[in-house]
């Protein structure tokens, strides 16, 4: 287990001290959750996250201590990362592909990023007796520790993923201080639960997609629905449906795994649940869902493109997990980033985040600058 502390006070000192893990184990549940209260992906999400041997990603957790209890804390991950990851497809994306099947280095480079790949955003944690006014300097902490685990590790770049509007301009004059570069990222697309039945809801929309919606959902008389905290013997069925969807998608970065969803299911189990959609026997889609009391997360949604969308299950799937919601009481759905046209028609509002870099070299910080807008994934316009 890789551990290493940085300022080691004097005892009885307030002084904070910053803390690298490779294991969220080596935290605690509790220790680890009391920074991130309030959030669904806490460390049961982490925990499968990390177990669920996902590509060639190395995990790290970051911790600054004061008095004997973490007041902040963030994960991070090291990973060989190509730059036209977020470019997309066309000329230069294609270009790139072919300098790099003889040289598959070609715009590559060792990363690391705070933050996690399989999360929804960068959520920064901190203990609730944290004051407002201490925030600033403990995040500063662990960008510090941060950025010496990128040097140990050999990382030139360095990256922070997903941060969201309101966190973002909080902490922008640090980001700037420490000469981070900002890209737009992928908005997250939510829909306030604030409608007491699904009729309440479609009086919301226009009369266009009201109508087209009653349309679609006639689909629900060829579809059986099952939700389930447990997918057995799908599970072989389920990856070749994500395999299917995630192959017609332009943003790939990390390819998810078996073990990914069954650790999800396992780990946080009461919080998680895959609705399954079946035309008869056949099962065309299934959806990965995570929540607490307040809020779900659509995690994944993947569908057999050819037969599913006669069927309009990515609709079906929206109208199933608001009768979840509304059902447990649950006061905000939050489907994700990327494909905002249909979730903006049905009501969805969007907050942008954004990913922040640096490189150790000067004169390459310089050039990213210039070339980033390229890299941009900001679709939501």
């Amino acid at each position: 287990m890789l551990q290493f502390a940085h300022k080691r006070p004097f005892p009885g000192s307030f002084e904070p001290v910053t803390h690298v893990y490779d294991t969220i184990r080596a935290i605690g549940r509790e220790a680890w959750n009391a920074c991130f209260r309030g959030h669904v992906e806490d460390y049961d999400c982490l925990l499968a996250i990390e177990d669920a041997g996902i590509g060639d990603f190395e995990w790290r957790y970051l911790t600054v201590v004061e008095d004997g209890k973490i007041t902040a804390a963030m994960p991070a991950f090291l990973c060989p990362y190509p730059l036209d990851t977020t470019l997309e497809e066309g000329v230069l994306r294609r270009l790139i592909r072919r300098v790099r099947q003889h040289a598959p280095g070609f715009l590559v480079l060792r990363l690391a990023c705070l933050g996690s790949p399989c999360t929804e955003t960068g959520a920064i944690g901190f203990h609730a007796d944290v004051p407002e006014e201490r925030r600033e300097a403990l995040f500063g902490e662990l960008l510090a520790a941060f950025e010496a685990l990128a040097a140990k590790e050999g990382c030139a770049l360095m990256g922070i993923k997903d941060i969201p509007a309101p966190v973002a301009s909080e902490f922008g004059a640090l980001f700037s201080k420490r000469r981070y570069a900002a890209i737009g990222g992928l908005p997250s697309a939510w829909l306030d639960i604030d409608f007491k039945t699904i009729d309440d809801y479609m009086g919301r929309l226009s009369a266009g997609t009201r109508k087209d919606m009653r349309r679609k959902l006639k689909s629900f008389d060829a579809i059986r629905v099952e939700i389930r905290t447990d997918i057995g013997d799908l599970l072989p069925r389920v990856m070749t449906l994500y395999h299917d969807t995630r192959n017609r998608s332009e943003w790939q970065f990390e390819e998810l795994t078996p073990a990914y969803f069954e650790g999800i299911l396992t780990h946080m189990a009461g919080r998680s649940f895959c609705a399954l959609y079946f035309v008869g026997d056949e099962l065309l889609a299934a959806n990965l869902i995570v929540h607490d009391e307040r809020l779900a997360i659509d995690k994944f949604f993947c569908m057999d493109g050819e037969r599913g969308r006669p069927y309009n299950l990515y609709f079906l799937s929206w109208f199933t997990n608001l009768r979840y919601c509304l059902d447990r009481g649950l006061c905000r759905y939050q489907s994700g980033q990327a494909y905002y046209e249909n979730k903006v028609r049905l009501g969805s509002q969007l907050t942008a985040n954004t990913m922040f870099f640096r490189h150790r070299n000067r004169l390459l910080q310089a050039l990213l600058r210039l070339v980033s807008p390229l890299f941009s994934q900001d679709e939501a316009k």
